[in-house]
């Protein structure tokens, strides 16, 4: 008996800690500061999806080109993807995006 709670705790225990749930979803990518108006210094590659933004952890501003560029500068205008991460601590931890045309 003491065994099977012994066990059931400790499945307890790991199906807490894992607790991650994937997020793949279109979204709104952007400069956080710059389009999402979240606090911050300088510019930073933030998502918005459900009416909330993230700074993104896992991704740069300028890895999809120049980030003032007037035309696609994620500081100049908010672009959409396809995001797949998961939220942790109020940040979004990408581990992929990829832009739509």
């Amino acid at each position: 008996m003491i065994k099977k709670i012994f066990l059931l705790s400790i499945f307890m225990i790991a199906f807490a800690c894992d607790n991650k749930k994937e997020i793949k979803q279109t979204a709104e990518i952007s400069c956080g500061q710059c389009q999402f108006n979240l606090v911050g210094d300088g510019c930073d590659l933030a998502v918005r999806f459900n009416n909330k933004a993230y700074f993104v952890d896992g991704f740069g501003i300028d890895d999809f080109g120049d980030a003032h560029d007037k035309q696609t500068g994620f500081c100049e205008v908010i672009r959409f993807g396809e995001v797949k991460g998961y939220l942790k601590d109020d940040k979004f931890l990408a581990s992929d995006i990829k832009l739509l045309k």
